[in-house]
C-alpha cells in the first residue's frame, strides 16, 4: 500500500473518530452511520460494553463519557493486570480501558493511553480530572510511532484500533520496541476469516469501521513473529458475529470478519 493511500486512511479514521468524540453516540463507527452501526438508538454505550464482556462494575465504574462503546472485546480479561504495572493502551479513546487498568495496577502502577485523534485526548484528559486518578497519562500519537521510550511496559492492552493503521506491521514493531523483555501483548481486536469484496476494501466507511483493515489469523502471527513476539496466541470468537451483523446491518459483514483475542509475548 503506497504513503498516499496510508495518509488518505488515517485521515479518514481521524475525522471518523474526532467526530465520534464529540458526539454522544456508541458504537464503533459512529461517525459514518447514523445509528451508530446500526445498533437502536436507545442501546447505550454500557450495554454494548457488557454484551462485549465487561462487567457491570466495570461499567460503572468509569467516569460518565469514558466508555464510548467502540470496542470489540475486553482486554482487560485476558491482561491479568498486576498491581505496580506499567500498561500502554494503544487507541484509548474516551479513557475506558486506561481508567480500568488504572484500578488494576494501583497507585504504584502506571496507564499511559495513546491516541492519534486530538479529540479523543481531550476528552480522555477531562475524563481523568474527574476520576482522582494519579496515574493515568494520555499523550497524542500515532501509533506506527508511540510517544513511548524504550523497555518501560510491562502490558499492552487494546481495542479494536490496530485494524485501523494501515501499517500494522510498524505498530508491532513499536510495541515490541517499549514492551519490557518478558511484557506481554493483550489485545482485542478483528481478523479476517474471508478476503472482503473488493467494492468493499474501497469504501472508506469500512476503514474507519473497523472491517476493511483486518488481516488474517495468519497474516498477523507473521507480522507478530517478524516484529520479535514468541508465545503468540490469536482466538477467534465466533460468538461476536452477533454484535458484527448489527455494525453495518445488510452488508454481512459478518461472513468476512470476527473478534478475536491475541496475546503475545516479547521474550
Amino acid at each position: 500500500m503506497n504513503r498516499q493511500k496510508n495518509d488518505e486512511i488515517r485521515s479518514a479514521v481521524r475525522e471518523n473518530y474526532g467526530k465520534v468524540a464529540g458526539s454522544e453516540k456508541s458504537g464503533c463507527g459512529c461517525a459514518t452511520s447514523s445509528t451508530c452501526c446500526g445498533a437502536p438508538n436507545e442501546i447505550t454505550a454500557a450495554d454494548i460494553s457488557r454484551a462485549l464482556g465487561y462487567s457491570n462494575d466495570e461499567v460503572t465504574a468509569v467516569p460518565a463519557g469514558a466508555n464510548m462503546g467502540l470496542g470489540c472485546g475486553n482486554p482487560q480479561a485476558i491482561a491479568s493486570l498486576q498491581p505496580g504495572e506499567v500498561v500502554l493502551d494503544l487507541g484509548s479513546g474516551g479513557g475506558f480501558d486506561c481508567f480500568l487498568a488504572a484500578r488494576a495496577v494501583g497507585d504504584q502502577g502506571q496507564v499511559i493511553g495513546v491516541d492519534m485523534t486530538a479529540e479523543m485526548i481531550s476528552k480522555s484528559r477531562r475524563n481523568a480530572a474527574q476520576t482522582g486518578f494519579k496515574n493515568v497519562d494520555f499523550r497524542l500519537g500515532e501509533l506506527e510511532n508511540l510517544p513511548v521510550a524504550d523497555g518501560i511496559i510491562n502490558v499492552i492492552i487494546s481495542n479494536c484500533v490496530i485494524n485501523l493503521s494501515p501499517e500494522k506491521e510498524r505498530v508491532l514493531r513499536e510495541a515490541f520496541r517499549v514492551l519490557k523483555p518478558g511484557g506481554r501483548l493483550a489485545i482485542s481486536d478483528v481478523v479476517a476469516t474471508a478476503e472482503l469484496p473488493a467494492e468493499l476494501k474501497k469504501d472508506m466507511a469500512f476503514h474507519t469501521g473497523c472491517i476493511a483493515g483486518a488481516s488474517s489469523i495468519e497474516a498477523l502471527e507473521s507480522m507478530l513473529q517478524q516484529a520479535g513476539f514468541a508465545q503468540i496466541r490469536i482466538k477467534p470468537k465466533a460468538e461476536s458475529r452477533t454484535f458484527i451483523r448489527e455494525w453495518m446491518p445488510g452488508s454481512k459483514i459478518e461472513d468476512y470478519v470476527v473478534s478475536a483475542t491475541i496475546e503475545a509475548v516479547k521474550p
